[in-house]
């Protein structure tokens, strides 16, 4: 093994012990694998984007399953590929189920105009949301906040934030999973 795949290999370990360093590591490493191997495929930034912070947030929980007899880089693109097939799917099952027999779907995307009680359903959960995301810690809040409610990209955040843009994206991706924990033991 030659010092590259020595400091993968002890990454990888470090990260199936939980080391938050280790797994930073390997987001650095491998981001511009994935993102462009999904960017080539989706031909959209954004998609590419999640796609790509879901195939990381998705390796993270199952790198125990890891099989070193693989190259890691092959294990991630897998995951990536699955990914961006099943939102594929998604899509297309949504699309299908909107253009049915009952065309009442098509009707209420064309008319976008929110009812009284829309408007209300979504300030309740608004008001649910902004409750959780103040059970976060200070650092997890202010990135929800910046990129979800101010809408700021990851390198605005960074800028903002004076952090490094893998950074950010490795406190966004443990910020929602925290706030998704919050949500499901409600």
């Amino acid at each position: 093994m030659d010092k590259t795949q020595d400091t993968l290999y002890l990454n990888i370990q470090k990260a199936k012990k939980g080391n938050q360093i280790a797994f930073s590591t390997l987001l650095d490493m491998f981001w511009n694998d994935v993102y462009g191997f999904q960017l080539i495929r989706t031909k959209n930034e954004n998609d590419a984007e999640d796609i790509t912070i879901q195939t990381f947030s998705k390796a993270f929980d199952k790198i125990d399953t890891y099989d070193e007899s693989y190259e890691f880089k092959t294990w991630l693109i897998t995951i990536s590929k699955n990914l961006h097939v099943d939102l594929i799917r998604k899509r297309k099952r949504s699309i299908l189920e909107s253009t049915g027999k009952n065309n009442d779907a098509i009707k209420k995307v064309l008319d976008e105009t929110p009812t009284i009680e829309d408007n209300l359903i979504n300030e309740q959960n608004l008001a649910d949301l902004l409750q959780d995301i103040k059970k976060l810690k200070p650092h997890y809040q202010r990135v929800i906040n910046l990129r979800y409610f101010n809408e700021l990209s990851y390198a605005d955040i960074a800028k903002e934030l004076n952090e490094p843009i893998n950074n950010i994206k490795v406190k966004l991706l443990r910020a929602k999973k925290l706030l998704a924990e919050i949500i499901k033991n409600k």
